[in-house]
């Protein structure tokens, strides 16, 4: 992926005073967002469109052909391959036990901190108001029902949905397609 070059930023939607894209983000062509979000050292692939108030972290990155929709917070160490669906106001979690302080007390730094990945595979489908907790992979065409909280690996062409989450059925592979061919 291109670094945020002249190139890429002239392929993208216009950022504007209300969006804070940093220096070290990679841009693919023709990304689109909206007002009020936050990027920062992540990867976005071609044709991705990221809604408004999301933020996505350093190290973190996003396929090609993906809708992030609004209010969404995607951490360090979450891998979105393409053409996945997130839904309004998914969270991901990346550290399995977090801590404000270390064990003698004193206020943990980056460098105290231990992130865990989560990988969501191609085509894939999350509803809103889904928690995605560390250590997870979705699998390929999965798909999470709204207010779903995902605590461990889901298959792919998986249904899943509740609290914890868990497989509710599985769809049949031809009635899930892609959009694109491989």
């Amino acid at each position: 992926m291109p670094s945020p070059t002249e190139e890429s930023k002239t392929s993208t939607t216009a950022p504007n005073a209300f969006t804070c894209i940093a220096p070290d983000v990679r841009l693919g062509k023709n990304v689109k967002f909206s007002k009020f979000i936050n990027l920062y050292g992540c990867e976005v692939g071609d044709d991705t469109k990221i809604g408004a108030f999301v933020e996505i972290q350093k190290n973190a990155r996003i396929g090609k052909r993906c809708k992030i929709s609004s209010h969404t917070f995607i951490c360090e160490g979450v891998t979105i391959e393409d053409e996945v669906f997130i839904g309004h106001n998914v969270t991901f979690v990346n550290d399995t036990f977090p801590r404000a302080t270390t064990p003698t007390g004193s206020l943990q730094t980056e460098a105290d901190w231990n992130v865990e990945t989560t990988l969501v595979k191609r085509g894939a489908s999350i509803g809103s108001g889904v928690t995605i907790l560390a250590n997870v992979v979705i699998g390929e065409q999965a798909l999470i029902g709204a207010g779903a909280v995902v605590t461990k690996d889901v298959p792919a062409h998986a249904i899943v949905a509740g609290n914890p989450g868990r497989v509710v059925r599985y769809a049949r592979n031809e009635t899930v397609k892609s959009a694109s061919p491989r």
